[in-house]
């Protein structure tokens, strides 16, 4: 298969629970995960902290995220392992690509993420219309910076 685009290897991890102080505790606390930042959306439902393990290209960015409202849809903590990022180093032409073989994405688009990268959602369900997905796993792909796709493109 020709394709016009290139996976090059493991961006994020975003984990889903009811406490995030719970998660901060095994993640930061017991594991050794440096602390980044934080973020929150209330389009999408969420507080997250943006832990990482690793450094430069290898870096992975590990999500602790809690739903802003329980009560409200998204949510975050179900299923608990939420999503998993993929770096691509080119994210518009493997959108149009992707489409074009029938792979359905989430709405919004193309938009900027929480770590300050272009992202895409792939939803887990594909339906009539778009009968490709995540199989069960919603993917995000993220497009790469020049640095990661440097040293991961080889």
């Amino acid at each position: 298969m020709n394709r016009p685009f290139r996976i090059l290897g493991l961006q994020q991890i975003a984990i889903g629970g009811a406490d995030r102080m719970k998660l901060r505790h095994l993640w930061l606390d017991l594991f050794g995960l440096s602390h980044e930042g934080d973020f929150t959306s209330e389009r999408e439902n969420v507080i997250e902290d943006i832990a990482a393990l690793g450094t430069g290209a290898h870096r992975v960015e590990v999500d602790l995220m809690q739903p802003l409202d329980a009560a409200k849809k998204p949510r975050v903590d179900e299923p608990p392992l939420n999503h998993i990022g993929l770096w691509v180093d080119d994210l518009p032409v493997a959108v149009e690509w992707l489409t074009a073989q029938g792979m359905r994405f989430t709405p919004g688009g193309i938009r900027r993420g929480a770590a300050g990268h272009d992202i895409v959602f792939i939803h887990p369900k594909g339906n009539e219309q778009f009968p490709l997905c995540g199989e069960g796993v919603l993917i995000e792909l993220v497009q790469a910076p020049p640095d990661v796709i440097a040293a991961l493109g080889g």
